[in-house]
């Protein structure tokens, strides 16, 4: 082993303390007990070693989503993007955003708008509102291999308005007109109506989320969210990817079925949402953060 090696091992088990350290630190202020705080801190060498860290900046679709469902403000830093927002209401931003980054926030949004910061936990300037930080929790899957299922149906752009029909009923999270367009989806019909579905969403390298997991109220209890949910894994697992998810924290029942499928715990989360300063009244422009840093 050379010199070159040695230093890369350093480095990794470096990290390896780090995010054992900061993921017990989250499960332990989520209050999710000392079962997954275990879990949390024994999985730390497999996040350094297998590239966890790349899921800490997931909703990074600037590079990891084509460019056709991306946008930046013009003159911006480069370093702020969002989905156009028929596809997503999520952007993406440096881990400690400076003023510069907060302004291309506001160019992007424009005064008085909403934003949804997943993942941000740097404080907005001030001036800047939070609406609302829902708490979350991140799940991978190591151990499921997915199932084929021949009783689903590959759901298409000309199906969004079915889908968005069940997304209204059921509320899943965001999906938009074109969320569609993220990956695959594949649906349950019952008597030629669609009564529940599952998809992809984010595309970090090397791992595909799966996303919009939702079951018509009167179709639960007969096992066809984890029909989904297998399903879609067998199709991330067959491109050599590994498949993970987001869940609000609230929802118990949702992770304990994704545990009882194989999803373990890799760290808690927030789902932020703030709003953009209005204009300033009396010049009808909006305040830059380095206005009010």
């Amino acid at each position: 082993m050379g010199r070159a090696d040695h230093e890369a091992q350093r480095v990794d088990v470096r990290r390896y303390f780090w995010f054992r350290s900061c993921v017990a630190a989250e499960v332990r202020e989520a209050g999710l007990g000392r079962r997954w705080r275990g879990a949390a801190e024994r999985g730390g060498w497999a996040r350094s070693a297998r590239g966890y860290d790349i899921l800490d900046d997931a909703i990074d679709f600037g590079r990891h989503v084509i460019p056709l469902v991306r946008e930046g403000p013009p003159n911006g830093t480069g370093r702020v993007l969002r989905y156009t927002l028929d596809v997503s209401p999520f952007l993406s931003m440096p881990p400690e955003p400076g003023p510069a980054d907060w302004d291309d926030v506001a160019a992007l949004v424009g005064p008085g708008g909403h934003v949804s910061l997943p993942g941000v936990v740097s404080a907005p300037p001030a001036g800047w509102e939070e609406v609302a930080n829902i708490p979350g929790v991140q799940l991978t899957d190591e151990r499921i291999a997915g199932a084929d299922d021949p009783g689903m149906v590959r759901l298409r752009p000309e199906d969004r308005p079915e889908m968005l029909d069940l997304v209204e009923r059921t509320k899943p999270g965001p999906f938009l007109p074109r969320t569609v367009e993220l990956g695959v989806y594949l649906g349950i019909r019952h008597g030629g109506v669609l009564v529940a579905m599952a998809g992809e969403r984010l595309h970090p390298p090397g791992w595909t989320e799966i996303s919009a997991v939702c079951t018509d109220p009167a179709h639960r209890g007969r096992g066809l969210a984890t029909r989904l949910v297998l399903a879609v894994a067998a199709g991330i697992r067959s491109r050599g990817e590994t498949p993970f998810l987001h869940a609000s924290a609230a929802n118990v029942g949702a992770i304990r079925l994704y545990e009882r499928l194989g999803f373990r715990l890799r760290r808690t989360t927030g789902f932020r949402t703030v709003r953009v300063p209005a204009r300033d009244s009396s010049t009808g422009t909006p305040a830059t953060a380095r206005e009010v840093a």
